[in-house]
């Protein structure tokens, strides 16, 4: 049978046996060589290969795993039940007019995405196929990717990417290390550094490498990129060596190697088992607002349609009472047909009635809908106003769903570091015992020349401050990860370290390191290199100081500190910490701390990060002591982590403060411009970050967050601490509450003299305490509501301290409120995906902290400023677009099937067709389907400059204002108006059966198609009257539209057209436009039928204009000139009171006044121009001779 009985215990295991039984680690042999005989058992474990897939379909499962996704949609269900419907009993009309469409959209929809998913699967053939170097039998062999199998030892060079997760096993550095960038992975473009083992890292040559004899136990995988445990066991003799894995062991699959020649490694993780595969986070599908309100009105629809096949099948019976009707004498029903139960016939007459109207509900709306989106982000692609030269990057969409959601955002939380800032450190000052050292010489106000010059600001330092600054500067220069390179560039970018002849350049995981080592360079103080474990130092005398490098005690963002443990080369042993002052101050036992406190407290609030510095000195014994506690605590394999951070927490202690350091990050360009036009549209802008509190709020008022009379509301640990957070929580709901109780929201703006401007500061731990209150607080339950509405009546929040989580979290708590707010999220680094990922939008920054939140966001732009543009701009427009698209389908669909539904009483419920098979079938899909698509990617209702220099017009659209249901309401009563005009007008104008020219009655066929000419003339002239951008597309398309019918219609009725088994349309239409009235009544349902829309929106225009019609009629009048002459504030409709009657102060527009006398003299043409039509029929009916030319200018008159 062959079955492989190990697979099957151990999936029996892991799936049966329950959780504390599965196996949690997994035994790779190097080089897959077996154990020494005696060492362990060898079994051979099954690993998947190399191959990544990250496509959705394979060749085989395409088409039925697309066809029950797409059948999901219940829009396309509805028409598959419709379709099969038609085949299975007689109906009305044929099968074609609802499968084509049907097909249609599944056909394009399934293309779009096979041609999406084949990128996907060309991207993983190319990842797959791409050769990788492997040693096998003491030479370097190579092999595809895919091939690569857990145990091979793989060789990497520079600049190369890591194919699998691997373990360090030696590089060409001489102490084992080799630097490694993660852009990829975690968005950090810095170089970090990796260890080798100590007994592996001599291992230089693939001879070498080929000898090594070991295995490794380690965890299975599991997402976190920065957590990892396990042993290597080397056989060298008799015992095996066994050494501590941990993160810095192992290189992850996607991450960059730089700065070394060459490294060795086991593949310990593959395919899609690496940590890069397990983390692609399935992303859950967004949906629009626009798309929630057309489900909602379809279900509307559904309703209506159902209503009406109801309303016919009983009419039907009530009709058929009389058994004349049921029966004549010209359709006699045949014997089974009589047999048939009353129920059953109900029935199927119920499903042809529902065939017959079903056209009400658009199929083709959603096909729309999809291109309109698909072919629409590609404007915010080719926007060369969100062109960056500087990184030479545009624009991307990576999803086109959410295009008009871009215009109903409501909140906009930010990230600070790299999105509101540059991201770009400069060192500005250090204090050292209260001295403060500038890097340039002051005198006079005049900055002198001089790099290494010290400013002195304070007092002249004795022997003794002497010795403690250049322990300051030491501590600075040793107390880092940085690295040296000796070339031009980095990465593409200058470092600008230049000194004489070579110029190098400092590299770190932390942009705030290098500007420290720069500073401590231009202050005298150089760092050289880190060669053979030894630091080098060149101090101010040009001489070079030598320490050894014993410990590094990583930084962390818990502990948010790093240490180093250094020897002098006099044999003294130190221990320099540096950290956030908050981590610092605590562990300190000695030095000026209330002169460095004040400095740094005066420094955040000038919005400059600063760090302190401490140290500490170990005697022999001490260090023996901290050797002992890190090496028990890394052997660990449990609880390593938290061994770790105890040998750590028991280190950093009793130390003596030294001084603290500010850096400066700048504020991008116009980031305060596009914050204050945020504000203005009724953005609420919220900033979260993981910054302290005092340089957040800094940037915040540089960003014009915070105005100077804002006045902060503070709810920190520092004030929960004074108080219990029940007291902090209601006193500030009192403070808000007390000025809000007087005023409206809406009516408040945030720039009017009389509004208090509130803005609230938040720190993570208090957030925490919010989000889960203690269990013993009887008052828990209803803090998150309190806190909800403190922060609706602030216009701005910050949140500092923030933990990616809890980013997050605050998106969700905002979302989930009870008016569920529109939320954006925006950020550079991967601690800011998960909040984009909750968001209903989220944007990625093209940073420096690499390609994370891109890749995870929804629309990735290169720079914060360009924001306001896709919001005011893109946002307005697409969501302006797809709202008349939503609505002019629906009101088309009304137009087309009620007619038909009224005709069902003058044929005596028969199920009797009103419009032919193929206009049927090509309404949707041919004669008005182009002209609503162009609209909705050409639109624009006012101009774009105007967009960008009056935020406040998108107000106007903000919380769907477009489709609400009065609106909706509104669009379907001017269908049903419509249907009405058009099907009765038609029938009034024929009752007396007009005979054409040459004798022939008019027939049903001939009726039908003047109702649909009429019909598809109005839909069309509706979309041109609401139309204000003209090009010559719209003109071609609208008219071309038109003309396509006439053609169409002149061609299916005057060929004898083979393949159809009835001829019923053969010269309706010629015979029909050979008649006059049937000519003029056209011309007169088409002006009935548009009419009462036009006065409705002149009437609206001239009495209760809104701001976007105030300037759409200034624009008009400054022919497209209005943003560079008028001052725009003079448009806006003067503040009004309380609830006024709308338009009690507003000015009368003179246009539109204009307008609407010409349209009132229009109507009493036209009402006269109709009567005279009804003489002139009966007249010609009775007379059979035309009205003379003098009688109608005796009637005009």
């Amino acid at each position: 049978m062959g079955m492989d009985f190990s697979t099957l215990r151990t999936l029996i295991s892991r799936y049966c046996a329950g959780e504390e039984n599965c196996v949690d680690t997994r035994t790779v042999y190097i080089g897959h060589k077996e154990p020494p005989p005696g060492a362990e058992a060898f079994i051979q474990q099954r690993f998947p290969d190399n191959r990544i897939v990250s496509s959705k379909y394979t060749f085989w499962n395409f088409i039925p795993k697309n066809m029950f996704e797409q059948f999901r949609r219940v829009a396309n269900f509805y028409f598959l039940i419709i379709f099969l419907v038609q085949l299975i009993i007689d109906t009305p009309t044929s099968p074609v007019t609802s499968g084509l469409p049907l097909f249609f959209v599944i056909i394009v929809t399934a293309i779009k995405q096979g041609y999406e998913d084949w990128l996907r699967h060309k991207a993983d053939k190319a990842v797959n196929q791409c050769l990788v170097q492997v040693v096998q039998h003491g030479k370097v062999s190579r092999k595809h990717s895919r091939k690569l199998t857990v145990g091979d030892v793989v060789y990497v060079k520079e600049d190369e990417s890591f194919p699998c997760d691997l373990i360090l096993l030696s590089s060409s550095r001489d102490d084992g290390t080799c630097y490694v960038t993660t852009a990829s992975l975690d968005g950090e473009s810095s170089h970090k550094t990796y260890h080798a083992v100590q007994e592996t890292k001599a291992y230089k040559t693939e001879e070498e490498v080929n000898c090594i004899h070991a295995t490794i136990d380690c965890e299975q995988p599991q997402p976190d990129l920065y957590k990892f445990r396990g042993n290597i066991n080397i056989y060298m003799g008799n015992e095996p060596v066994s050494r501590s894995l941990a993160s810095q062991n192992l290189l992850l699959r996607g991450a960059t190697l730089k700065n070394t020649e060459y490294i060795y490694g086991v593949a310990i993780y593959t395919g899609m088992e690496t940590k890069m595969a397990l983390n692609y986070q399935s992303k859950s599908q967004k949906r629009s607002a626009v798309e929630k309100s057309m489900n909602a009105y379809l279900v509307v629809y559904l309703c209506i349609l159902i209503s009406k096949a109801v309303i016919n099948t009983a009419l039907k019976y009530v009709w058929q009472a009389d058994p004349n009707r049921d029966e004549p004498w010209y359709n006699g029903k045949t014997e089974s047909e009589r047999q048939r139960h009353v129920l059953i016939r109900a029935f199927t007459d119920f499903l042809a009635f529902m065939v017959l109207f079903n056209y009400i509900i658009p199929v083709s709306m959603y096909v729309t809908v999809e291109m309109q989106k698909f072919l629409g982000s590609y404007f915010i692609m080719w926007d060369d106003e969100m062109f960056d030269e500087e990184l030479g990057e545009r624009a991307v969409v990576n999803t086109s769903d959410l295009n008009e959601e871009l215009g109903q955002v409501e909140y906009v939380f930010t990230d600070k570091t790299g999105t509101l800032t540059e991201n770009n450190m400069e060192f500005i000052e250090c204090c050292v015992d209260g001295n403060v050292y500038v890097p340039d010489i002051i005198c006079n106000g005049q900055v002198m020349p001089g790099a290494a010059g010290i400013d002195m600001i304070d007092t002249s330092p004795g022997p003794e401050a002497r010795e403690r600054e250049e322990l300051f500067f030491r501590a600075l220069c040793l107390c880092h990860t940085v690295q040296v390179k000796e070339e031009e560039t980095v990465d593409g970018i200058k470092h600008g370290i230049h000194q004489g002849k070579s110029s190098s350049f400092y590299i770190s995981s932390s942009p705030d390191e290098v500007a420290l080592v720069e500073g401590m360079k231009r202050l005298g103080f150089t760092y050289l290199r880190l060669k053979d474990g030894q630091m080098e130092i060149l101090n101010r005398e040009d001489e070079i100081e030598r320490f050894e490098l014993l410990e590094v005690l990583t930084f962390d963002s818990v502990r948010r500190r790093m240490s180093v443990i250094v020897r002098s080369s006099t044999g003294e042993l130190y221990l320099f910490c540096k950290g956030a002052d908050s981590s610092i101050f605590p562990r300190v036992v000695s030095g000026k701390m209330e002169q460095i406190k004040a400095r740094v407290e005066r420094n955040a609030v000038e919005g400059l990060r600063t760090l302190c510095v401490a140290y500490r000195r170990l005697s022999p014994e001490q260090y023996e002591q901290v050797c002992h506690l890190l090496t028990r605590a890394k052997l660990e394999f449990q609880d390593q982590d938290k061994l770790v951070a105890e040998a750590y927490d028991l280190i950093e202690r009793d130390l003596i403060l030294l001084g603290a350091t500010a850096v400066e990050d700048r504020l991008q360009e116009k980031a305060a411009d596009t914050i204050e036009s945020l504000h203005k549209a009724g953005m609420k802008v919220w900033v979260l970050t993981g910054d302290k509190m005092e340089t957040a709020a800094a940037t915040c008022y540089a960003s014009k967050l915070f105005r100077r009379s804002t006045q902060i509301l503070e709810l920190t640990t520092k004030r929960t601490e004074e108080q219990s957070l029940h007291d902090v929580l209601f006193e500030l709901s009192r403070t808000v509450l007390r000025h809000y109780g007087s005023m409206s929201r809406d009516a408040s703006s945030g720039l009017s003299s009389e509004y208090i401007d509130y803005g609230l500061i938040i720190d993570g731990a208090t957030l925490s305490a919010v989000m889960r209150p203690s269990q013993e607080d009887s008052n828990s339950g209803n803090y998150k509501e309190i806190f909800l509405e403190i922060c609706r009546n602030c216009s701005a929040v910050l949140c500092c301290r923030m933990a990616p989580l809890q980013k997050a979290q605050i998106v969700k708590m905002i979302k989930s409120s009870k008016e569920h707010p529109i939320t954006l999220a925006i950020g550079d680094g991967a601690n800011d995906v998960s909040m984009i990922l909750e968001a209903h939008v989220g944007i990625g920054i093209m940073g420096k902290e690499g390609r994370q939140a891109v890749r995870n966001s929804d629309y990735a732009i290169p720079k914060f400023k360009h924001l306001k543009k896709m919001l005011l701009v893109h946002g307005h427009y697409y969501y302006i677009r797809i709202s008349e698209l939503v609505q002019y389908f629906f009101y088309k669909n009304v137009c087309f099937i009620f007619p038909q539904f009224l005709y069902q009483f003058f044929c005596g419920f028969s199920q009797q067709p009103l419009y032919d098979t193929a206009y049927l079938t090509l309404y949707n899909i041919s004669f008005t389907s182009l002209p609503i698509l162009l609209y909705s990617l050409m639109e624009q209702h006012i101009n774009m400059d105007i967009l960008k220099k009056e935020p406040t017009l998108y107000r106007d659209i903000a919380k769907n204002s477009l489709l609400t249901w009065p609106i909706f309401i509104y669009w379907t009563v001017l269908g049903v108006y419509d249907a009405i005009v058009m099907f009765f007008g038609a029938y009034f104008l024929f009752d007396n059966t007009t005979f054409t020219s040459n004798g022939q009655m008019f027939g049903n066929w001939t009726f039908g198609t003047l109702v649909f000419t009429v019909l598809v003339f109005t839909v069309t002239f509706k979309l041109a009257l609401d139309t204000h951008y003209w090009t010559w597309i719209n003109h071609f398309v609208i008219w071309g539209s038109l003309v396509f019918f006439v053609v169409f219609s002149l061609l299916w009725g005057g060929i004898i057209w083979p393949f159809l088994n009835y001829q019923r349309m053969y010269y309706v239409f010629m015979q029909m436009l050979s008649s006059g009235p049937a000519w003029l009544s056209i011309i007169l349902l088409i002006t009935a039928s548009l009419l009462p829309d036009v006065v409705k929106k002149v009437f609206w225009r001239a009495l209760w204009p809104t701001t976007t019609e105030r300037i759409q009629s200034a624009d008009k009048l400054y022919k497209g000139q209005l943003s560079e002459f008028t001052p725009l504030a003079a448009l806006h409709p003067p503040p009004r009171a309380g609830d006024h009657q709308r338009g009690s102060g507003t000015q009368r527009n003179p246009q539109s006044c204009v307008s609407l006398f010409l349209f009132f003299c229009a109507g009493e043409i036209l009402w006269k121009v109709s009567h005279l039509c009804y003489i002139h029929l009966s007249y010609h009916h009775h007379h059979h001779h035309p009205l003379s030319c003098s009688s109608f200018a005796t009637f005009l008159h």
